[in-house]
C-alpha cells in the first residue's frame, strides 16, 4: 500500500515538473518574450529578428518587441525570456565565422539561442525554426504557407545544420527574380551579385568571355593572329590562340579592370567561347600535346592570368570552363589555387543518376579526374530541356542523387541551369523548390517533397496533378536517354501516354474550376500537354482547338517556349 502511494506521488510530482519545464513563446495573442540582437547586427541579422517578429504575429497574433542585447544589459527590458537572434556571449560556444552558413538552434531553460555566421547563417537558422516548430513555407514568391495557433510551447530542443554546398545556384527565372524567397530557402547564388537586406547573393561573373576579353570586332582586321587558326586560316568566330603573348597580356589586363569594376564577385570567368573551334596552329598543338589536350592548354593560359591577379585580387578567385572539347582532365598541369573549374555535365542523360549508367561513364571518368586535381570544382548543370520549356521532363528522381555525386567528388557549388527566361517551365515551380532544398542537403527525401508541393500548390487538384506527375514518371525505363534538349517525337511521348495526360489534366481542371489563381497553376500543367499535341500533330490541334489553347495559356501566362526561340516566333513556325 505505500509503495502504491510513493507511485501515486511520484506520479504526480514527475507531471508537475514536466508542466514546469515547457515554456511558451506565445498563447492566446499574448507573449512575454523579447527578441535580442547582438550589439552589432548584420543587415541579414536584423532582417531574420523582424521576419521572425512578423511571422510570429501571423502564426499566434503575439506583437514580440525587438531589442539589442545592449538594451538588455542596461536594463531597459525587464523581461527575462528571450529569443537570441545571433551570437552573442550567452550562447556559451565560439563565434562562428562570419561566412559560416551554418547555424544552431537550441531552446535551452525560457530562452532561445538562433545563431550562425552573421552574412546568412544566423538568418538561415531563423527560417529553420519557423519551417521545422511552425510549419512555414515558401513554395514560390507568389505562395506562402503560414499555419496558425493559438499556442507554441516547448520543452527543449537543439539542433544544427550546414550547408552540402558553398554555393547553390537555382537558375529558375521564378526563383531568381525574388531575393526573399532566394533566402527562405538558402539559396544563395545567382547570375548577378546583390549586396541586399539578406546578406547578399554571390555570384560567378559571366561566362564564354574570351570574345568579351579580346572582341573580333575589335582586333580581327589588323591582328588576327590573336584568333584561331582552322583548315590553316584565322578566323574571327572561333577561339583565341592561347599561345600569343599579346592575347594574355591583354587577358590579364582587362581581368584587373573587371574585377576592379565589380568587386562584389567571388570569382571572374575566363573562359572559351560557345563554340568548338580551338586554335589549331602549331604552337597550340603543342602545349595540347605538353599537357594532354585542349583543357591543359586552356589551363595553362588560365594559370597564368591567376597568377597575376593573386597578388593584386587575393581574395578573389579565377574560373574557367570543363565544357565540350574541354571537359577531360589534363595532364601534367593542375589549376591555381586561385582557379575555379566549371565543369558541365551537358552531353549527359539525366533521366537517371548520372553515375548509375554506362551512357555516362565518360562524364563521370572526367569528374573523377578533375576531383583528383582541380582546389575547387563548381558543377554547371542542367535541369530541363532547353528545346522545350513545356514538355514533360521527368527527372526527379535524379535530383537528390546527381547532387549528391557533385558533393561527394568535392564539388564547391552547383549551379542548376533551367528555364532562366520566364515562369512556368514544367513543372518549374516545384523543381525550382525542390532543388533549392537538395542543394541545401541532398540527404532529403525526393518523393516527400514532391508529395508536400503537390499537395499545397495544387490544392483541390492535388490527386489529379500527383496522377499526372507519377505517369510522367513511369515514362523513364531502364533504356530510357533524355538529353538536355531533344523534341516532342522522343520515345517518352506516345500516343497512349498523351491521352492518359490528358485525362489527367481536364480532371485537374475540374477540380480548380472557380478558383482563378488555382486554376492558373493548372493551366501551366496543361500547357505540358498541349504543348505535345500542337507540335505532334499542327492539323489536328489546329482542328481541335489545342492550338488556340496553348497560345492562350502561353500569352496569358507569358511562358517562354524554347531558350532559342520567342514565344511569337514559336507561333509564327505553327501558321
Amino acid at each position: 500500500m505505500k509503495l502504491k502511494m510513493m507511485l501515486v506521488i511520484l506520479a504526480v510530482m514527475l507531471s508537475f515538473n514536466s508542466l514546469e519545464a515547457r515554456h511558451t513563446l506565445f498563447r492566446n495573442g499574448k507573449s512575454s518574450y523579447t527578441i535580442v540582437l547582438p550589439s552589432d547586427p548584420s543587415a541579414s541579422e536584423r532582417t531574420a529578428a523582424r521576419e521572425l517578429q512578423e511571422y510570429i504575429r501571423q502564426i499566434g497574433g503575439a506583437e514580440i518587441p525587438v531589442a539589442s542585447i545592449d538594451s538588455i544589459r542596461s536594463g531597459l527590458f525587464s523581461r527575462k525570456t528571450r529569443i537570441y537572434v545571433g551570437w552573442n556571449e550567452r550562447t556559451g560556444v565560439q563565434q562562428p565565422a562570419a561566412d559560416d552558413e551554418g547555424f544552431t538552434v537550441s531552446g535551452k531553460g525560457p530562452s532561445i539561442f538562433i545563431y550562425g555566421g552573421k552574412d546568412r547563417g544566423t538568418m538561415y537558422g531563423v527560417y529553420s525554426f519557423l519551417e521545422k516548430e511552425f510549419g512555414v513555407r515558401w513554395y514560390t514568391p507568389e505562395c506562402t504557407v503560414v499555419p496558425q495557433t493559438s499556442r507554441y510551447s516547448y520543452s527543449k530542443f537543439e539542433y544544427s545544420e550546414a550547408p552540402a554546398l558553398k554555393y547553390r545556384f537555382v537558375q529558375y527565372n521564378n526563383a531568381n527574380r525574388d531575393e526573399a524567397w532566394m533566402a527562405h530557402n538558402r539559396n544563395n547564388s545567382a547570375w548577378t551579385v546583390a549586396d541586399n537586406e539578406f546578406g547578399g547573393i554571390s555570384a560567378y561573373w559571366s561566362a564564354h568571355t574570351f570574345g568579351y576579353f579580346v572582341p573580333a570586332d575589335k582586333y580581327f582586321k589588323e591582328h588576327p593572329e590573336y584568333f584561331s587558326v582552322k583548315d590553316g586560316k584565322r578566323i574571327p568566330n572561333g577561339q583565341l590562340c592561347l599561345t600569343n603573348p599579346d592575347v594574355l597580356e591583354i587577358c590579364k589586363e582587362g581581368m584587373k579592370k573587371v574585377i576592379s569594376e565589380n568587386p562584389l564577385y567571388w570569382v571572374y570567368s575566363l573562359s572559351q567561347n560557345d563554340n568548338m573551334l580551338p586554335c589549331e596552329c602549331d604552337e597550340c598543338k603543342a602545349l595540347e600535346e605538353r599537357y594532354g589536350g585542349h583543357s591543359g592548354a586552356m589551363l595553362w593560359f588560365v594559370n597564368q592570368v591567376a597568377d597575376e591577379i593573386m597578388p593584386l585580387f587575393p581574395e578573389k578567385y579565377i574560373g574557367t570552363f570543363a565544357y565540350q572539347y574541354t571537359r577531360h582532365a589534363p595532364e601534367n598541369i593542375v589549376p591555381k589555387d586561385n582557379v575555379v573549374i566549371r565543369l558541365c555535365s551537358i552531353e549527359c542523360d539525366f533521366s537517371h543518376p548520372i553515375d548509375s549508367t554506362e551512357y555516362n561513364r565518360p562524364f563521370m571518368d572526367d569528374l573523377e579526374a578533375w576531383a583528383s586535381k582541380a582546389p575547387n570544382l563548381f558543377i554547371w548543370d542542367y535541369v530541363v530541356n532547353f528545346n522545350q520549356y513545356l514538355a514533360p521532363y521527368p527527372n526527379f528522381q535524379s535530383l537528390a542523387s546527381n547532387i549528391r555525386t557533385f558533393r561527394d567528388h568535392k564539388a564547391i557549388g552547383i549551379q542548376e541551369e533551367a528555364n532562366y527566361q520566364s515562369d512556368g517551365g514544367e513543372f518549374s515551380e516545384m523543381k525550382a523548390w525542390v532543388l533549392a532544398k537538395l542543394l541545401w542537403n541532398p540527404e532529403l527525401d525526393t518523393n516527400a517533397l514532391v508529395d508536400e508541393f503537390i499537395e499545397a500548390y495544387y490544392g483541390a487538384a492535388a490527386s489529379s496533378v500527383h496522377s499526372y506527375f507519377d505517369l510522367c514518371r513511369a515514362q523513364v525505363k531502364d533504356d530510357t536517354v533524355m538529353g538536355f534538349a531533344f523534341d516532342q517525337n522522343h520515345s517518352l511521348y506516345d500516343e497512349g501516354f498523351i491521352t492518359k495526360a490528358w485525362e489527367y489534366v481536364q480532371s485537374a481542371r475540374a477540380e480548380a474550376s472557380g478558383d482563378e489563381e488555382l486554376m492558373k497553376r493548372v493551366d501551366r500543367v496543361a500547357a505540358q500537354i498541349l504543348f505535345l499535341k500542337v507540335t505532334r500533330n499542327i492539323e489536328a490541334s489546329r482542328a481541335d482547338g489545342s492550338m488556340d489553347e496553348l497560345f492562350r495559356i502561353i500569352d496569358s501566362q507569358e511562358l517562354r517556349v524554347r531558350e532559342w526561340q520567342t514565344t511569337e516566333d514559336f507561333k509564327k513556325s505553327l501558321q
